[in-house]
């Protein structure tokens, strides 16, 4: 299962390219610039959210001069399971609404969402190296991009929460209606008990799928989800109300899963993944990627998306990658500068040439 006649249109610096005849392994090659990460983007936008790179709307669409306004964009794909098309995703933007992602499945209007119900997506891109030493709410952030592949509803879960906080912090500011922010507080639990439940049993189960992992030639990370308060309803709702006056004093509630944490060790040495080196950090996330994949192939089409990765692997570890990768039932894309990284893997694989925003078979 996997994607099949892939169709952009003024996404970035394509101004109209199609990718049709897709394998289990799909190569983008070419030169730094081409547009090979633009490619992989475009897919990973038929997915809930802003895609890997976390871009504004306003930045895909093409533009024709640098300060034109961005044109309209549209992305679609087709999913294809022994060859028979299954379903088509679609998401574009509108001429004049360049901050409005629209979404269409089976030619039909949907919320994106819902795209989380057709196709679970994974990804691992060189700017998300500083995972673990960056912030406590990219860790969020990325768990909670991750939780869809069991939790396809889990978006609306985090929007749903972080609306009801906001409204709860303006009237805590304005001194508001007490009913009224006792209601606010019941919301805000009630989608922060999910939320967290389901971040819980994603952490438990990439846990379990990482334990059966071998430490080689990947450093086996050790996974911990912290709860930032209480994970039941009725108690966080308890925790809220009791923490009125301290959270208007701060601004911002302190007690809640928008304060979880993701920690990180390596198995073995015990250390905390922030303070291991570059090389064991990339190698656990790479683990994390893959673990999350086997995840996400459970039930619905699952594609994986790589971008530069195997040009920063030994060889030794780049041939145990493409070794787990062809086991896998996701359907893999990798871009790469070069051809020479995929040797092992060459004669299975769609190669396309990415040259200025346009791509081509080999």
């Amino acid at each position: 299962m996997g994607l099949s006649r892939i169709t952009l249109e003024n996404f970035r610096n394509h101004a109209a390219t199609t990718l049709g005849e897709t394998a289990h392994f799909n190569l983008l090659v070419g030169e730094n610039g081409a547009g090979k990460t633009n490619l992989i983007e475009a897919l990973s936008l038929l997915g809930p959210g802003r895609g890997l790179r976390r871009a504004n709307l306003g930045e895909l669409g093409r533009r024709t001069a640098p300060d034109a306004a961005p044109l309209a964009f549209a992305i679609g794909a087709s999913l294809t399971e022994a060859g028979a098309v299954t379903a088509r995703l679609g998401t574009y933007s509108e001429p004049g609404q360049s901050g409005r992602r629209l979404v269409r499945i089976n030619g039909a209007p949907a919320s994106a969402a819902r795209l989380a119900e057709w196709l679970a997506l994974t990804w691992l891109t060189p700017a998300m190296d500083g995972l673990f030493t960056d912030s406590a709410g990219a860790r969020r952030r990325f768990i909670d991009r991750m939780a869809l592949a069991i939790a396809p509803d889990h978006a609306r879960e985090v929007s749903a929460f972080e609306t009801a906080l906001r409204e709860r912090a303006r009237l805590l500011e304005s001194g508001g209606d007490p009913r009224w922010l006792e209601a606010l507080e019941h919301r805000a639990a009630a989608h922060g008990a999910a939320l967290a439940r389901t971040r819980a049993e994603l952490v438990q189960r990439l846990a379990d799928e990482l334990s059966a992992l071998p430490s080689e030639p990947f450093a086996r990370p050790l996974l911990t989800y912290r709860p930032g308060g209480p994970m039941e309803e009725g108690a966080l709702a308890e925790a809220l109300a009791r923490g009125r006056a301290r959270d208007r004093a701060a601004g911002r509630a302190l007690t809640g899963p928008q304060r979880d944490e993701l920690e990180v060790r390596m198995a073995g040495s015990g250390q905390l993944a922030a303070a291991c080196s570059t090389g064991e950090q990339k190698a656990m996330l790479i683990a994390i990627t893959l673990a999350h994949s086997a995840l996400a192939a459970a039930g619905r089409p699952s594609v994986l998306l790589l971008d530069e990765v195997a040009a920063h692997l030994d060889p030794r570890r780049r041939a145990a990658l493409l070794s787990r990768l062809a086991a896998g039932s996701a359907q893999v894309w990798m871009t790469g500068t070069e051809l020479a990284p995929f040797a092992a893997i060459r004669d299975e694989a769609a190669v396309w040439q990415v040259s200025a925003g346009s791509a081509a078979p080999l």
